[in-house]
């Protein structure tokens, strides 16, 4: 059975539109009346977006009804779903505090409340019967203010049981105007000992080589080998990671087809820059970890040999994962090195 690690998994984003429609269903007459059907819903809620930042909007939906009381409803699915239909062994689950407190509150008390909300997250995804390990990834967000940004870097520095790195979010298109600020904020993240990714270069209006040198990880990163090659030996050198999530390219009209994502494979392994296939909104696609594996080996986008390197890289750049080899790996160690282990894992 292969394993898989999902680096980049909006938890806005992780909910399957038929456990949403079923939320709603009971709990929101307004979208209930609006979707009466679940085929109607779906459609609504996978279907393509013209832009990223209208693509983006669909975050808000969900994120409304992640509250302090039912994120452990929705957090339980999606990891029964993760560990069941999709063989995760690894999850780093991000996503914006301030955005799951109650919006009636001013900014202080919002603030004071998010701390509550990423120890709800991490207390419900202990899950005993489906044994995933998973961090959180605090996301800043390219429209909150400065002081709700260096707050969730505080509340990441704070909570390092549950979270393991901070990301910036909310299109990558927006960050210009403030781009001295988001440096600054990158800055007092590692001067906390706090690990880094962001979104960056998604789009070709997100291209900001100047935040580079703070991400360890670069959140897609697609831009790079397609309109940006000459960086990619910088990128190897700094033993940055590209999180590629194929489906969203085609979900927010980046691109038009997987197979436009060849030339950035080829690049990337060409240069010596390493790829984790990643998800980003499994829910918000209704497409699986393995199955973006499959698409892209079935369009001839990557080969087998690519598709392990990919797999293993997402082992290797995890922020989290307690050991120094993927599954894969250490498994194959287990078989070699000892008989006895060998028979008892053919049990």
């Amino acid at each position: 059975m292969a394993l898989y690690a999902d680096l980049h998994r909006h938890l806005g984003g992780s909910v399957v539109p038929r456990i949403l429609w079923r939320y709603f269903k009971r709990h929101d007459l307004e979208m209930a009346r609006l979707f009466p059907e679940y085929p109607e819903f779906e459609k609504f809620y996978t279907r393509k977006r013209n832009t990223l930042d209208e693509y983006l909007e669909l975050h808000t939906l969900v994120e409304k009804v992640q509250t302090e009381q039912t994120l452990p409803y929705f957090i339980y699915r999606l990891i029964r779903g993760a560990y069941i239909f999709e063989n995760l062994a690894y999850l780093e689950l991000r996503y914006t505090p301030y955005l799951r407190t109650p919006d009636h509150l001013n900014q202080s008390k919002r603030i004071d409340s998010m701390r509550n909300i990423v120890e709800i997250v991490g207390k419900a995804t202990q899950v005993k019967e489906y044994p995933i390990i998973i961090s959180q990834i605090l996301c800043m967000h390219s429209r909150l203010p400065y002081e709700v940004n260096k707050a969730i870097i505080d509340l990441a520095a704070n909570t390092k049981d549950y979270v393991c790195a901070v990301d910036i979010a909310g299109g990558d298109s927006h960050y210009g105007e403030r781009l001295g600020e988001f440096i600054r904020l990158y800055q007092y993240a590692h001067s906390l000992g706090l690990k880094t990714t962001g979104h960056l270069y998604e789009t070709p209006d997100g291209c900001y080589r100047e935040l580079l040198p703070y991400l360890m990880r670069i959140g897609h990163g697609i831009q790079i080998p397609l309109k940006y090659p000459e960086l990619l030996s910088e990128i190897a050198q700094s033993k940055q990671c590209l999180e590629v999530c194929p489906t969203t390219y085609l979900k927010t009209g980046t691109l038009e087809n997987l197979k436009e994502l060849k030339i950035i494979f080829d690049r990337c392994f060409e240069a010596g820059v390493d790829i984790a296939i990643c998800t980003d909104n499994a829910g918000l696609h209704n497409v699986r970890l393995p199955f973006e594996y499959e698409n892209l080996l079935t369009q001839d986008v990557i080969d087998f040999n690519q598709l392990q390197a990919c797999q293993d890289s997402a082992f290797r750049h995890a922020f989290a994962w307690p050991h120094k080899e993927p599954p894969a790996s250490l498994l194959t160690g287990l078989l070699s090195d000892n008989s006895e282990n060998k028979n008892l894992l053919l049990v």
